[in-house]
């Protein structure tokens, strides 16, 4: 894929991966798995695209996702004690790999595109569903930091586009055809 394709990546293929063969059969199991393309953003600002994450519902909610410590995002997050989680869309994926660090940022993480200044960071300004968290706990979990919050605010907007998803490596949308 060149530069001027959809999706504007230099590369067909992401040049850091890490062939199969060299990697850990857990990380290949995790890689058969789909999950979530989020969006984590904090004062600073700072921002890094999550999808070792989990939502659980209660009284209160909870977000559970797994980060990079040494990320300036990691930074900037436990500084200010909140961040906000946005749910990306088929739209999001330039978005997804640039907070990835997949896709140069000219001028920075926040330079292209409108965003939106909340209480919790700021949010793509044409974000339907996000949610603003407050840092409850964190601690180191296999490779990674597993950082636990409370949901303090949750934005639902209208009927959102299917989400973006992150399976074996790739960016897939589920159908928007309604299960018989």
């Amino acid at each position: 894929m060149t530069s001027d394709e959809p999706g504007g990546r230099i590369h067909s293929t992401d040049p850091f991966a890490v062939p199969d063969q060299e990697k850990s059969a857990v990380r290949r199991m995790r890689g058969r798995l789909a999950a979530p393309v989020t969006l984590w953003t904090t004062a600073g600002p700072a921002g890094l695209t999550v999808s070792s994450m989990l939502v659980a519902d209660g009284e209160p909610g909870r977000v559970l996702g797994l980060i990079d410590e040494e990320s300036d995002f990691w930074d900037a997050m436990e500084a200010s004690g909140r961040f906000a989680v946005t749910v990306l869309t088929a739209t999001d994926r330039q978005l997804a790999d640039r907070f990835a660090g997949l896709m140069p940022a000219p001028g920075g993480l926040f330079a292209n595109g409108e965003w939106h200044e909340t209480d919790y960071g700021p949010v793509p300004a044409h974000a339907h569903t996000w949610a603003g968290c407050r840092l409850d706990a964190h601690r180191p979990y296999g490779w990674a930091l597993l950082v636990e919050a409370v949901v303090e605010i949750v934005a639902a907007g209208p009927d959102p586009a299917p989400p973006l998803i992150h399976y074996r490596g790739r960016y897939h949308q589920p159908s928007t055809r309604s299960a018989q």
